[in-house]
């Protein structure tokens, strides 16, 4: 089974059902799925083949299902891509990538148009409209512009399906990195749609489900926990364009939605929005939160004012994403990523590979059905993570005596201060914990006498608040080489497209 032919199946018992909600339009499984088909019988028609290599530069519209699942269908390999990278990163995934088509808005056809000379395995840009007026004929990419609505109008629904293996590969996510140039993580069509299923069990998503979507769908959180885990579930999609508090907060209340997946800075933007009432999230059934570690209390302070469970979860690009989440039938552990989710094993190893006793820092290895299959045209760093089955995450995390992980940082962020070891989670969640801290980072910086110090960041809720104060506070909580050795006040703290914190950016900032 693959997600493709899963949607037919379930669009079958959901024809008049809502699939997608987007700007007011409702879209029913019917019409998804015929869109889907005839999309995926025009791309034959215009030469590709399984195999081939589209790229998806599409942010969160209806587009950009129809263009993915339209492309599994056909057997295609889909490659999304961040809409707003420039055209220097751009270039390198698509080249790197082998991309023979590319899926994009008429809004980025002007930046498409100064890198085709780049370009020269690609031979069709496909383009989703947002302006009905736009006309095709003056752009320099003429030749090779196909109109996806035109696409999907003249497919035809009697396309035959091509014979597609569980191994087959369905999507390269292009992981941003710490160092060098971002690495294609090759996922077969076992591995999302063994992953979206376990997570459609685990956090027993329904037909009745109305989950919002306002995650990239590019990233593969949302990909797999608010994209497919309820498209194959029959339940609602709320697409929502761009993450605002007012957005989400509309959108839940007025469409009833019962589930909102987010990383971190989401739920802290929520949580600090004035605006924001308890009865805006009153039909949410749960929480869900990823792609970062998850301050302590944060976590409690929304769920106080919102009256709803957050699971925190964790996951990776690697895994599909999803590796863990706390349980919705045992109490939920504040600070842990929770439990392994079923079909897939979780364990903290040393550095010889062997299995650390209950509560010891280790690095966290994931074995299942969800794990890549390998980095794209790239051996060594596949087998430098890939060991015996074993998917080595480079996060360093505990396990407790009831099963529960934590994470305690990423191997490639711990400090060394005078020969001890740092965690910047440790000392964030202490910052946290102080009333008129927003939002804190914590880095390592050299230091002449220590090798490293550390360095936080921190957003406050008012300009009164002082470093002193501050570090004041810390000699409350932590040993005196874990006190930050400078706090910097800033605006607001440098993040990615998913609402990560971009560590690499503060320390540059120090460093320069």
């Amino acid at each position: 089974m693959n997600l493709s032919d899963q949607l037919s199946l379930t669009a079958k018992d959901n024809l008049t059902k809502t699939a997608l909600y987007f700007q007011g339009k409702e879209t029913t499984y019917q019409e998804l799925e015929g869109a889907i088909t005839k999309f995926a019988a025009s791309l034959k028609e215009l030469g590709f083949q399984k195999g081939d290599h589209l790229a998806l530069v599409v942010g969160n519209t209806p587009h950009f299902v129809i263009g993915l699942y339209g492309a599994l269908r056909l057997g295609a390999t889909v490659i999304p891509i961040n809409p707003i990278y420039t055209p220097d990163e751009l270039t390198y995934i698509i080249n790197n990538g082998d991309v023979k088509g590319i899926i994009t808005l008429d809004i980025l056809m002007e930046k498409f148009e100064k890198m085709d000379s780049d370009l020269s395995k690609v031979e069709h840009y496909i383009i989703a409209e947002t302006n009905p007026d736009l006309q095709f004929d003056h752009s320099p990419l003429s030749p090779k512009l196909k109109s996806f609505t035109q696409l999907v109008q003249d497919g035809n629904l009697d396309f035959e399906r091509p014979v597609i293996d569980d191994e087959d590969v369905a999507v390269i996510l292009y992981t941003s990195g710490t160092t060098g140039k971002p690495k294609g993580a090759m996922l077969t069509h076992k591995n999302l749609y063994s992953n979206a299923k376990d997570v459609s069990n685990y956090l027993a998503i329904t037909p009745e489900d109305r989950v919002i979507a306002t995650l990239p769908m590019f990233h593969v959180f949302c990909l797999t926990v608010a994209l497919n885990a309820p498209l194959i579930s029959g339940g609602t999609v709320l697409v929502v364009p761009k993450f605002s508090p007012e957005a989400v907060f509309s959108l839940a209340r007025e469409q009833r939605a019962t589930v909102f997946a987010g990383v971190p800075t989401m739920y802290n933007y929520l949580l600090q929005y004035p605006e924001g009432k308890p009865s805006d999230f009153e039909s949410i059934r749960l929480c869900v939160s990823g792609g970062a570690s998850m301050p302590v209390a944060l976590l409690e302070n929304f769920e106080k004012k919102f009256s709803c469970q957050i699971s925190e979860g964790y996951g990776l690009s690697e895994a599909s994403p999803v590796t863990c989440f706390n349980p919705l039938d045992r109490p939920r552990k504040a600070g842990s990523i929770g439990m392994s989710i079923v079909n897939v094993e979780n364990k903290v190893v040393d550095e010889n590979g062997e299995e650390v006793p209950v509560g010891e820092v280790g690095e966290l290895i994931v074995k299942g059905p969800n794990v890549m299959k390998g980095y794209y045209k790239m051996p060594e760093e596949t087998a430098a993570t890939l060991k015996d089955g074993w998917l080595y995450t480079g996060d360093m995390a505990r396990k407790d005596e009831e099963g529960y992980f934590y994470i305690v940082d990423r191997k490639k962020d711990m400090i060394l201060v005078g020969g001890y070891n740092v965690y910047p989670r440790e000392v964030e969640e202490v910052l946290y914990g102080h009333p008129d801290v927003a939002e804190a980072a914590v880095v390592g910086v050299p230091d002449p006498n220590t090798g490293e110090a550390v360095a936080a960041f921190v957003v406050a809720k008012h300009d009164r608040l002082t470093e002193e104060e501050l570090k004041a506070y810390c000699k409350e909580h932590l040993a005196k080489y874990k006190i930050p050795a400078s706090i910097t006040f800033m605006e607001e703290l440098p993040k990615n497209t998913t609402g990560k914190i971009l560590r690499r950016a503060l320390r540059d900032q120090v460093t320069q």
